[in-house]
């Protein structure tokens, strides 16, 4: 029953905040008036209320309100009682740290799967993988848990480079960096383009956007997949 759009970024080069997904959200949200956003990951260390706002002008040009979680006294309860979910980008550690803390990562996951509409972008859409440990966020605080909602069974990179043979930087590049969660981990992970996005309708995960995506698996040569590909079994 997942419905959802795993979005790489918030904002393209040149565009307003969330321009390009904005024609997709009434698609997405089909029928409902207000949204939940989950501000925890603040960009930049923004507040919530002023992340909120941000999110609330974005979402107004599809006709959809907007409601941050902080707003509320019960975190948790508003997300059970949530039309539908927004989670944005900004720092990963903090974002499930604050989920973890408010007792909503769970919750969150059982919403989401029993059929509530989620977006994610960045952050917010990295924790839609298995784990959280392919993010490209520097650990500014130490959540209880890298585990995080599986809404796919593998993980996603957000925000995936490609090498710059142009470059004479000699450190990791990100593929580098994925071959080294491979050597720890076993999950497929896949890179996500900027303007790239998954579309997960019931048990489907389809690549949406422009770009190819890189798919990596432990101890194969990563690959590249065409928009439109369906990724549902990939694990």
């Amino acid at each position: 029953m997942t419905h959802a759009i795993l979005a790489s970024t918030s904002t393209l080069h040149g565009q307003d905040y969330l321009e390009y997904l904005i024609p997709h959200l009434p698609e997405l949200y089909q029928g409902i008036d207000e949204i939940l956003f989950i501000p925890y990951a603040r960009p930049g260390g923004i507040s919530h209320g002023e992340y909120t706002a941000k999110a609330s002008e974005a979402f107004s040009k599809a006709g959809i309100k907007v409601k941050g979680i902080h707003e509320f006294e019960n975190h948790a309860k508003a997300v059970t009682d949530a039309k539908g979910i927004f989670t944005g980008g900004g720092n990963t550690f903090l974002l499930v740290s604050e989920l973890y803390r408010n007792k909503v990562m769970n919750v969150l996951k059982e919403v989401v799967k029993n059929g509530t509409p989620y977006m994610g972008t960045s952050a917010g859409t990295n924790i839609g993988g298995l784990s959280m440990q392919t993010t490209n966020d520097m650990p500014i605080v130490y959540p209880p848990s890298f585990k995080t909602l599986g809404l796919v069974p593998f993980n996603i990179n957000p925000h995936y480079l490609d090498p710059d043979p142009e470059s004479k930087h000699k450190g990791e590049t990100r593929e580098t960096r994925i071959k080294e969660f491979h050597g720890l981990n076993s999950q497929p992970v896949i890179g996500l383009r900027e303007g790239s996005w998954l579309e997960l309708n019931d048990n489907k995960v389809t690549l949406k956007g422009k770009l190819r995506a890189r798919i990596f698996e432990k101890d194969k040569v990563p690959f590249e997949v065409e928009t439109e590909t369906d990724l549902s079994d990939l694990n």
